[in-house]
């Protein structure tokens, strides 16, 4: 992995916040719900959407806005990840980027309004400004339509079925009274905001080895090489557990640490990639870490 940098590490905390803060406009960065996307360009499909192992639809898990200094076409960026939440696979992680210059035809040149809109209802938006409609169920690219009202879009056959057994099938035949309050299908995520806060450094404690000559004394040669072996793999790993933990110590409710470079913080030493595991970006580029989420955001 590349370098760290010397930027500081700044730290996620999720917290309530009403719904017209987590809309696209305000470009925001939560947990849970459906995504907030920036624009219609680029934005993944169902079939990138689908998780690789059962092939059901992948739940939004967060979205972290990320401007890049410097770069024009950057000057809005979101990074988004999906995931399964389908036992047995539990997995399936996956992220995507959208991203916009500043000026462009969807929001306007100055900040957001830190104001409440005039309207602040629980509604929905299922529809980007560019046009594109969005699924009932999970927020993205809605490419079907239900095929009695026409107005209801989903990204697969799968959610469009629970949609209909949970409410659209009693509100398709009123299309003039057409619902945008979003019945809960228990896919998505609790919603809430990412609050960003810069981390203060800290000095991790130095974790004393043990000392095992004791023990291995009174052993026979091969079994004392043995023993000594998995006492030195111990030590290690109880160093990198306790480095995770005194620095997770200071904000236990962090759920998200964010820095272009910055070196990730272990929980254990295994599987522990090499540099030369990661694979370069397709541009030739040697790939960074940007980001690191807690397990408790799930």
């Amino acid at each position: 992995m590349a370098a760290a940098g010397a930027r500081p590490v700044e730290l996620g905390f999720a917290e309530s916040a009403p719904a017209w803060r987590l809309r696209s406009e305000q470009f925001p960065s939560k947990v849970g719900g459906r995504p907030a996307w920036l624009g219609a360009a680029g934005l993944p499909g169902p079939r990138a959407l689908a998780c690789a192992l059962c092939g059901r639809p992948l739940s939004f898990l967060l979205q972290v806005y990320a401007p890049l200094p410097g770069r024009a076409d950057a000057f809005h960026r979101g990074i988004f990840l999906f995931c399964c939440r389908e036992p047995p696979c539990c997995a399936g992680l996956r992220v995507f980027r959208n991203q916009l210059p500043r000026k462009n035809d969807f929001y306007s040149y100055e900040p957001p309004s830190e104001n409440p809109p005039p309207e602040t209802g629980e509604s929905v938006c299922l529809q980007l400004k560019s046009g594109a409609h969005l699924c009932r169920v999970c927020g993205c690219l809605g490419p079907k339509t239900c095929s009695r009202c026409h107005k209801a879009y989903y990204c697969s056959k799968e959610h469009q079925t629970l949609d209909w057994r949970l409410g659209h099938k009693q509100t398709c035949a009123q299309p003039d009274h057409f619902d945008h309050i979003i019945p809960d299908h228990n896919f998505l995520f609790p919603e809430f905001e990412i609050v960003i806060e810069t981390e203060e450094e800290i000095m991790p404690e130095v974790v004393e080895k043990e000392d095992y000559s004791e023990i291995t004394g009174s052993m026979g040669e091969a079994l004392e090489e043995e023993l000594d072996s998995m006492a030195k793999h111990e030590s290690r790993e109880d160093t990198i557990f306790q480095k995770f933990k005194t620095q997770i110590a200071l904000e236990p409710e962090q759920i998200l640490r964010y820095g272009r470079g910055i070196a990730p913080i272990w929980i254990s030493g295994e599987n522990i990639p090499q540099e030369k595991d990661i694979p370069d970006c397709p541009c030739g580029a040697k790939r960074i870490l940007e980001f690191q989420f807690s397990d408790t955001v799930c």
